[in-house]
């Protein structure tokens, strides 16, 4: 289902999300402010006893990128593994936006969050969390909002180039837009029409809406809030890079390849849809952890993870659960530069 754009769209899904976390709270009148397990809450069964300044039972948020059911699953076997590791009982909390982990973590009702840069930032700026990770993917902690096209006569402004992945699935670029660095083809997003049908990814999305924004309005100087009319919010990035594939926009953003989420349904998506520029370099998303820890249950945390990503099977596991190659220390500076991008659009 597709939210469509306006000025008060982000103010109205993190309302949302308040609410809909406070009525998790709240129940039909219970005073216990843990969510009850559910299809989208599922919990380890068998954690042995926990260490030193742990709590008897950890809230581990993650936000669905593709299917929510299979981040169910997905999500207990990287909690269960996390279990293993600490000794304590581990419940996945798997709610619809970003907003609601951060209220999570401000109402205590998540203590660990996989969050993209802004709202890894918003969690630390209105939750008081503390990030420790960022993820690693293509040997790189950074990554690119990818612009993209089912017109290429339009946006192409040299010729479109054609890649095979790994697996034989061909993947389209033009303007430089390949490689994955930042940015590129900045020329061609002068030729977006406010007008058009542009599909963004979802209010609190750093490549699908902060990062191309900015770029909207530093290059063509328009307000994005206002002057984008025909823009619309997909609600995560396989559904932006769908309706770029089915035409309901001509224009749309993701993170870069989120093509490649939809090449089995559509085998044909990485030529059809066409990249033809990127943002400037976006940290990745990564770990928060509430602020109300102990510093001692905080380094015993991000230890875990670690260690998970240390080895086959947690790889395996962070990969199923959001393509995570590897994890490494949090960038405080880029989370500050992701920051200013966020506190410069809010201003507008």
């Amino acid at each position: 289902m597709r939210i469509r754009f306006n000025p008060l769209a982000a103010t109205a899904i993190i309302g949302a999300a308040a609410l809909t976390l406070a009525g998790c709270a709240s129940g039909d009148g219970d005073d216990d402010a843990t969510p009850e397990p559910s299809d989208e809450m599922t919990s380890t069964s068998d954690a042995g006893e926990g260490g030193e300044g742990l709590p008897e039972e950890l809230i581990l948020g993650l936000v669905p990128s593709d299917e929510v059911d299979q981040l169910v699953t997905d999500g207990k076997a990287l909690a269960e593994l996390l279990s293993e590791e600490l000794g304590v009982e581990v419940t996945t909390f798997i709610p619809e936006s970003y907003s609601a982990v951060v209220v999570a973590m401000q109402t205590q009702q998540a203590d660990i969050g996989f969050l993209g840069p802004i709202a890894m930032v918003q969690a630390v700026d209105e939750a008081s969390a503390v990030p420790v990770l960022q993820s690693v993917r293509y040997g790189s902690s950074s990554y690119v909002t990818q612009w993209m096209t089912n017109d290429p006569d339009t946006f192409c402004l040299d010729e479109v180039t054609t890649e095979a992945d790994d697996d034989g699935v061909n993947y389209s670029y033009c303007n430089g837009a390949t490689g994955y660095d930042g940015p590129q083809g900045e020329d061609a997003l002068e030729l977006i029409d406010p007008s058009s049908q542009i599909s963004f990814v979802d209010p609190s999305s750093a490549s699908g809406y902060y990062y191309p924004s900015t770029q909207l309005e530093t290059i063509l100087g328009i307000d994005p809030l206002t002057d984008l009319t025909g823009a619309f919010f997909a609600g995560g990035h396989p559904q932006s890079v769908q309706a770029v594939y089915d035409g309901d926009a001509v224009v749309g953003t993701s993170f870069n390849d989120a093509r490649s989420e939809l090449s089995e349904e559509f085998p044909d998506v990485g030529e059809k849809v066409v990249v033809f520029a990127y943002s400037t370099n976006i940290p990745n998303d990564g770990a928060v952890l509430n602020g109300d820890l102990s510093a001692e249950a905080q380094q015993q945390i991000t230890d875990a993870l670690m260690a998970i990503a240390g080895t086959d099977e947690g790889l395996a596991a962070l990969d199923a659960v959001y393509n995570i190659e590897g994890l490494e220390p949090a960038d405080v500076e880029a989370l500050d530069e992701a920051r200013q991008v966020a506190a410069n659009f809010g201003e507008e």
